[in-house]
């Protein structure tokens, strides 16, 4: 019989050190401790290559309110092993012409240097990002969705194409020299709600809007490669909860879209045959309503979140609220655990006034 929800809450007596550490959902707690044990082993000539277990971040501009946070896995934390997700929230800009990106990128399990790869991959979007950042915030505000997703996708497409020659330089398979990465446009003028979300490979995407979850991940079709419909004007998914079992609601054609001038640069554009290990490229663009919180998350939090109704029903209780809550609580409530999911976890929240 499953526990009652105030279950969760409750320390473990047979392990006394989870009381005051971090609750659980499910019938039992997870087979992990859920506080850091074994660091890392380190090479005395390379300690810039020390990840630290956890990093918050946070900042308000605006009508959003973002919190983010990326910790070690309960497994890695347990075995010694570095933590493979990589957090990077950057501002270009100044004033309310300025952008924010937030990037999440998770390196692959059990391959050599995965936590350099996934940081790399969000140096180098943001870097590309932060040059083009008056292009960006301009085709923000004026809805260019067509531009946003072609350039979004070319950038994109370059960061791969780095991985995939370090990967020749190394010697390594492809699929070893490389990670997942989603991230998320936010402009910091207070008018503009447009949210602006893109990425590669695994992870999740979701919308906690009147109390209840809706799963937002793009299919990775050409459709919606090319923009999909602006969400709040009549595309919506079901609750997360429903994922597993019903279908999502089909997406509308997209509108014609205007074909962007090219960028100059020898690089080719994207196509099939420069497609990322990981996957298609994913792009949507959404309207945020006062109330919203969007949350963009690596596969660490995105599959408990859709195999777990316990884990998704605490989260939309903690979070469906008019406040973001701080940095030490949006914490506790990113870590609550679920026995069988021991990944790391990195996710970024943002709350609309």
């Amino acid at each position: 019989m499953p526990a009652p929800p105030e279950a969760a809450l409750r320390a473990d007596p047979a392990r006394p050190w989870r009381a005051a550490a971090a609750s659980y959902v499910g019938s039992e707690p997870p087979t992990y401790e859920a506080e850091p044990t074994t660091l890392p082993v380190t090479d005395p000539e390379d300690l810039r290559d020390v990840v630290p277990d956890t990093v918050l971040e946070g900042a308000r501009y605006g009508t959003l309110t973002l919190r983010a946070a990326s910790l070690r896995g309960d497994a890695a934390r347990y075995r010694g092993d570095p933590r493979r997700d990589a957090l990077l929230a950057v501002r270009f800009g100044t004033g309310d012409s300025a952008l924010l990106l937030v990037a999440v990128a998770s390196g692959q399990r059990a391959a050599p240097g995965a936590h350099r790869v996934a940081r790399e991959l969000c140096e180098w979007i943001a870097g590309a990002v932060g040059s083009n950042q008056a292009r960006l915030t301009e085709d923000i505000h004026t809805a260019n969705r067509g531009a946003l997703s072609s350039g979004l996708h070319r950038l994109t497409d370059r960061a791969y194409g780095r991985l995939r020659a370090g990967a020749t330089v190394r010697g390594l398979a492809p699929a070893d020299h490389t990670a997942s990465v989603r991230c998320l446009l936010l402009p910091a003028h207070p008018a503009c709600r447009t949210r602006v979300f893109f990425g590669v490979g695994d992870g999740g995407l979701f919308r906690l809007r009147d109390g209840v979850w809706q799963d937002l991940e793009p299919e990775g079709s050409e459709r919606d490669t090319v923009g999909g419909p602006v969400l709040g004007y009549g595309s919506g998914r079901p609750p997360v909860r429903q994922s597993a079992q019903e279908p999502r609601h089909p997406q509308q054609p997209p509108e014609p879209e205007p074909r962007p001038e090219p960028e100059p640069g020898p690089e080719p554009g994207p196509g099939p045959e420069s497609e990322p290990v990981h996957g298609p490229f994913r792009f949507r663009a959404s309207v945020a309503r006062p109330g919203d919180t969007l949350l963009l998350c690596s596969a660490g939090l995105a599959d408990p979140l859709r195999g777990e109704a316990a884990l998704a029903d605490r989260l939309a209780e903690r979070w469906d609220t008019a406040e973001a809550p701080g940095l030490a609580a949006f914490l506790a409530d990113a870590q609550t655990g679920v026995k069988g999911y021991a990944d790391d976890r990195t996710a970024a929240a943002v709350w609309e006034a």
